[in-house]
């Protein structure tokens, strides 16, 4: 089915959030994208999304991060995170398991699963990421993992608007 940023706009406003949720797990982005629609452009649209998303509090970060499936995680959420992870379909079982671990031990430490935007990313790039990032702590993860899920949401709406 095709879609177009005049269907998003002509959307009741509470099928709009639930469109809006496939793009950012997030409900009061969801809910703030929605409520300021119509947009001229999906540049427009994208803009948007993007100022909100940075006035938004961690907590706001934390439950779109709650949204997306583990990096290498077999049962990947949705075909748009499928598609993004396919980089893994070809990885060795080493890069798999240390992915697996090192996972493990991102989420231990932060109280949140590593976000990557992984499109286009070969396996050894997002454990090579991983590895540099688990190095950070918190205070420097969060707005990383934050600025990951932003370019995510830009991709996500491109492809609900099937705009590429």
């Amino acid at each position: 089915m095709s879609h177009d940023l005049a269907w998003l706009n002509a959307l009741p406003a509470d099928e709009a959030e639930d469109e809006l949720l496939k793009c950012c797990g997030s409900k009061r982005w969801a809910r703030e994208i929605a409520n300021g629609r119509p947009y001229d452009s999906l540049d427009a649209l994208i803009a948007q999304a993007n100022d909100i998303w940075w006035s938004l509090q961690p907590g706001d970060w934390l439950e779109a991060f709650r949204s997306h499936p583990k990096i290498g995680e077999k049962k990947a959420a949705s075909e748009w995170s499928r598609q993004e992870q396919s980089g893994i379909a070809s990885a060795s079982r080493e890069t798999i398991d240390g992915l697996a671990t090192l996972n493990r031990a991102y989420e231990q430490k932060f109280g949140f699963i590593f976000i990557i935007c992984a499109s286009g990313k070969s396996s050894e790039e997002m454990l090579s990421a991983l590895r540099e990032r688990l190095e950070h702590d918190a205070a420097v993860e969060l707005p990383i993992a934050a600025a990951e899920q932003s370019k995510i949401t830009e991709l996500r709406l491109r492809k609900l608007l099937e705009a590429t």
